[in-house]
């Protein structure tokens, strides 16, 4: 598999997405399942979202910053193993060593410090790998491509996210450690599995970038002078962020939602099933999506996306019965599955040559933000509780679907490429 081939195999689109499955895994067990559970051992009740929010917000924004800048460093890598797997190794290695710390910490400071270091390798090695599709994949094959690792990662934060449940479930009723440490060994052999395969099986040609010279903070403002007069970009950036808050604050809150306002007896086994069927819906649409995205174009999915994520969150927002919010779970699947497809797709067509890494990781500074702003609602949810029971979690939900509509609208600012 050489860079841009045109024979490029059916497995070929498996080598160069695995890795996502398991980062996915990862992280979607840690934000929705554990990290919320994990707290209660440390903060007051009444403060919990406030708590998760400044968790997640600082490991985030960390994320924003670190992504665009592993992956410059490795468009720029002479390394004569390859520009991406070196980076891939050191940040994948320094994940399985770290996950275990998250059942180790003995307080909100020692488990603030772990999660932030998880954020720094975990980017060390995405911000690499994301350039696999744009620099091995032929152009009319890219909206499969991310449909492909749309779906790999879609599976790996169903299955890991039901797992999680459970054992997160034994862990709250029972306090014993085990159901927990053992939940985190689980998640970091899926890594180090993900990893081995992304290392043997993705051979990377020898193509190096000429190497420019220049002061980090020369190279940065460089970036933001860049960003900001591409106008397309910047609609492109705003959107995704706007739309990713979207996604990102009902699945981070979901745990707390299900338990205070819905009133299920085990919110980790209910949140796990808010998520099921939330993957449930993104594995019908993720690869017809990448798909049509490579025939209709990518525009109008992400569009249509966004618009149906905002029905689902609406729908939530007028009937707090758990049967309804596990069908709307569904349908915001669906949303998410198309947008994560056409949406990637469409930024690897932005991506110039030779420096894939470093735009997309430019792109996925929208998704970390808007994952990362999408924290900064918990302060807000306990605030607005406190003034009223419960109506802070209305705010939560008239917010989302802002973020939907607005975010939509907005991408059609954009002109793709034709």
């Amino acid at each position: 598999m050489s860079s841009k081939n045109t024979s490029f195999k059916p497995r070929d689109y498996l080598k160069i997405t695995v890795f996502g499955f398991a980062l996915t895994a990862l992280w979607q067990s840690l934000h929705s399942i554990i990290l919320p559970q994990r707290l209660l051992d440390f903060v007051p009740e009444t403060q919990k979202n406030t708590y998760l929010g400044t968790l997640t917000l600082a490991g985030l924004l960390l994320a924003m910053f670190l992504q665009p800048v592993a992956g410059g460093m490795s468009d720029r890598s002479r390394i004569k193993w390859g520009r991406r797997r070196p980076f891939i190794l050191i940040g994948g290695t320094a994940l399985i060593i770290l996950v275990p710390g998250i059942g180790l910490a003995h307080g909100f400071i020692a488990l603030f410090i772990v999660y932030c270091l998880l954020q720094i390798a975990s980017n060390t090695a995405q911000g690499p790998y994301q350039a696999f599709i744009p620099e091995f994949v032929p152009e009319n094959k890219r909206g499969r491509a991310s449909g492909v690792k749309a779906l790999l990662e879609v599976a790996g934060g169903a299955t890991l996210v039901y797992v999680s449940g459970i054992f997160i479930y034994s862990y709250a009723t029972s306090n014993n450690p085990f159901y927990l440490q053992t939940i985190l060994w689980i998640l970091a052999f899926v890594v180090a599995a993900a990893l081995a395969v992304t290392l043997f099986s993705v051979k990377e040609s020898h193509v190096y970038a000429t190497i420019h010279r220049i002061s980090f903070t020369k190279k940065l403002s460089q970036e933001v002078r860049e960003i900001l007069s591409n106008r397309m970009m910047m609609w492109f950036l705003v959107s995704r962020l706007l739309i990713y808050m979207g996604f990102t604050t009902i699945q981070q809150f979901a745990l707390y939602f299900l338990s205070d306002v819905v009133r299920v007896p085990d919110p980790a086994q209910a949140t796990a099933k808010f998520l099921i069927f939330a993957v449930a819906g993104m594995l019908i649409v993720a690869w017809p999506a990448g798909y049509l995205s490579d025939k209709i174009g990518r525009k109008s999915i992400s569009i249509g996306a966004g618009l149906l994520g905002a029905i689902g969150i609406g729908v939530i927002a007028l009937s707090k019965e758990y049967t309804t919010i596990l069908w709307m779970a569904g349908l915001i699947g669906m949303a998410m599955g198309a947008f994560n497809s056409a949406n990637w797709a469409l930024a690897t067509d932005l991506a110039a040559t030779g420096e894939e890494a470093r735009y997309l990781g430019i792109a996925n500074i929208a998704t970390a933000g808007g994952a990362a702003l999408a924290r900064a609602i918990g302060p807000a949810i306990d605030y607005f509780n406190g003034r009223q029971a419960l109506s802070g979690y209305n705010i939560m939900l008239y917010a989302c679907i802002a973020y939907f509509v607005i975010g939509a609208v907005m991408m059609l600012n954009i002109k793709p490429r034709a």
